[in-house]
């Protein structure tokens, strides 16, 4: 197949009314570009007349192409299909409810020209409600900033443009579509960050809600552990286990300590050594958990450590990522 300068993935679930304009609009902001372009619309198990919408889009221009999921799986995996399909050297992401403005796609393409491997777009100026919107995602992007070391101000952008071998690369399974800028600065690409334009929405329905800051806090979690640990979960799990094993072992030698001490303080030692009960007392208890919980983290990591080893050697991956290499072949 031809390979073309820019894909489009947009994700779509319900937005029938939004779709014809969207188009007008992309076309509108590419038509003095000097750039061959496709437009692939996911439609994500919608329950309108969506991808009948682009059916005839298809119908009317052979730059739209379209699929349809046969249920709804979530827009990660709308971005996963997408990068699958996409024919250009850049791809770029935009959402189908038009709060993203098309007008920002030939300055962010010339942003990534200029020798980045991503550009990610950041609301100025977002259009959404303050406690139900920019307030959660103000304290979440100021978060995750902090915990994973990639200082940008807006996440949630999905006006995103790519490399073609950076979305390649990634690996999108589950909600990981919010992390992309940490998954792409964990494989060592380079990033920047302009200003678009940010849209209130005019035609069809949200689909966020406060409710999904939950789900964010638990695939943060799993970020920051495939970043730090994917390749060593030992140095994790056995860190946690020797810390909780080692504090359990601490408090039951003090309790030995006091009966002994409990012992050499009576006239007859063994009397006083069987007088001072610790059986009961929830030091004991305490002790016994976290020596449990120690090796049981132990056991986890090696665990871990045997299915890593099995992911990488049993499908030949490597545990790096290689920009270029320069040998005798490739000198001018």
């Amino acid at each position: 197949m031809k390979e073309l300068d820019l894909s489009i993935v947009v994700p779509v679930y319900n937005e029938e009314e939004n779709l014809r304009p969207l188009l007008a609009e992309i076309t509108a902001a590419l038509k003095d570009e000097p750039l061959s372009y496709e437009v692939i619309f996911i439609d994500d198990g919608s329950n309108d007349t969506s991808f009948a919408v682009i059916e005839a889009l298809h119908q009317a221009d052979s730059r739209v192409v379209g699929i349809q999921f046969r249920r709804n799986h979530g827009q990660t995996a709308a971005f996963a299909a997408g990068f699958e399909q996409a024919r250009g050297r850049y791809i770029l992401t935009i959402d189908a409810d038009r709060q993203n403005d098309p007008a920002d796609i030939p300055a962010m393409i010339k942003k990534l020209e200029e020798g980045y491997d991503v550009v990610n777009g950041w609301r100025e100026n977002r259009q959404d409600a303050f406690l139900m919107r920019k307030l959660p995602s103000f304290i979440a992007n100021r978060l995750i900033a902090r915990l994973s070391d990639v200082p940008l101000r807006d996440r949630g952008c999905s006006l995103r443009v790519f490399r073609a071998e950076v979305a390649h690369e990634l690996k999108l399974y589950g909600e990981l579509h919010r992390f992309i800028p940490e998954m792409v600065s964990f494989a060592g690409f380079s990033m920047a960050e302009v200003p678009v334009n940010h849209r209130a929405r005019v035609a069809g329905k949200s689909k966020y809600g406060i409710s999904r800051t939950f789900r964010v806090i638990v695939d943060l979690v799993t970020v920051l552990f495939l970043r730090k640990y994917s390749d060593r979960p030992m140095h994790l799990f056995g860190m946690m286990g020797i810390s909780f094993g080692g504090l359990g072992a601490l408090m039951g030698l003090y309790l030995v300590w006091l009966k002994i001490w409990a012992g050499i303080q009576d006239s007859h030692f063994w009397d006083g050594f069987k007088e001072f009960q610790i059986g009961e007392r929830p030091l004991l208890l305490l002790a016994v958990l976290l020596v449990i919980l120690g090796v049981q983290f132990l056991v986890m990591g090696l665990i871990a450590e045997l299915m890593v080893r099995t992911y990488y050697e049993s499908q030949n991956k490597t545990v790096y990522y290689i920009r270029q290499v320069l040998t005798a072949e490739t000198k001018a």
